[in-house]
Formats: structure tokens, C-alpha cells, sequence
């Protein structure tokens, strides 16, 4: 991805701080109220629903020694950026928008691809293998040949 002022990659430098840090925000009870961050100076602000989602799903990530890359939605991906976010070549991610999968842009010579659709389109093939995967277990099931 572009690197820009916005976009971050943190990695799990702290292991046993990150691991304590999960251990704790796991084992809290939804609470009613909101969680709040209090500053190096004492001052403490309540921290917005999505922000403290995200910061859940950083430590979460942390704790199982992954990177994380934080970023924009709005971030503009190359065809190469895309393919290894998707794990795919670049030639397969070329022909995925060739077919009108993900939608593009060429501003110049080359196309740029929007972090959000690369997104959106990996959560549909996600869901779509799923339900493969699904249909499959179910086939197999009906014919007796799962499970014996």
C-alpha cells in the first residue's frame, strides 16, 4: 500500500504487554458505559464505540503475533498492491477486473483500485467459498460419504 502519514503498520514488539492487554479486555463484561483513554498527562476522553472496536481488533491480532496496517478505506491500491492483499498474482488480479469484479480507475497508464472494493470483494469470495464449502459438506452427507 501507499505509504502516507495516515497509513500504519504495527508489529507485535511487546508480546507479553499485548498479551496481558487481550487477557484484560477479554475477561471485561460489555459494560454500559464507554471505555475511556486517559492521556500521559491524566486527562482522559471516552473513547467513540468504532474506536474502541478497532483497538480490539489490533490487540486481538497483536496477541496472535500479526502485523496489523491500518488505513484509510479510502486508500488507492496498485493492481500489484491488490493482488497481495488478495494473494493472488497480479496477472489474476488484472483478469478479476477485466471481468468487472472490483472496480477501477486509470488515472494515467496504469489502474488504481480503491482499498474499500479490494475489501468488499474479498469478503464476497470469502462468503461464496463458504457456502461451497457448505454445499459440499452437505452433498457429501447425502451420499454417506462424509463422516464415516
Amino acid at each position: 500500500m501507499h505509504s502516507t502519514a495516515e497509513d500504519r503498520t504495527l508489529l507485535p514488539e511487546h508480546r507479553a504487554e499485548i498479551a496481558e492487554l487481550c487477557a484484560f479486555l477479554d475477561g471485561t463484561p460489555q459494560a454500559v458505559e464507554p471505555a475511556l483513554l486517559r492521556g500521559p498527562d491524566g486527562s482522559t476522553k471516552t473513547l467513540p464505540p468504532e474506536v474502541y472496536e478497532a483497538l480490539m481488533v489490533v490487540v486481538r491480532a497483536l496477541s496472535e503475533g500479526k502485523a496489523v496496517t491500518v488505513a484509510p478505506v479510502n486508500t488507492t491500491l496498485t493492481t500489484q498492491e491488490a493482488a497481495d492483499l488478495l494473494g493472488v498474482s497480479r496477472p489474476t488480479f488484472v483478469k478479476i477486473l477485466d471481468e468487472g469484479e472490483v472496480p477501477y480507475s486509470r488515472p494515467g497508464r496504469h489502474r488504481r483500485v480503491l482499498l474499500a472494493d479490494v475489501l468488499e470483494y474479498k469478503e464476497k469470495r470469502r462468503t461464496r467459498r463458504s457456502r461451497g464449502l457448505d454445499r459440499l459438506i452437505e452433498q457429501t452427507e447425502d451420499t454417506g460419504l462424509y463422516g464415516n
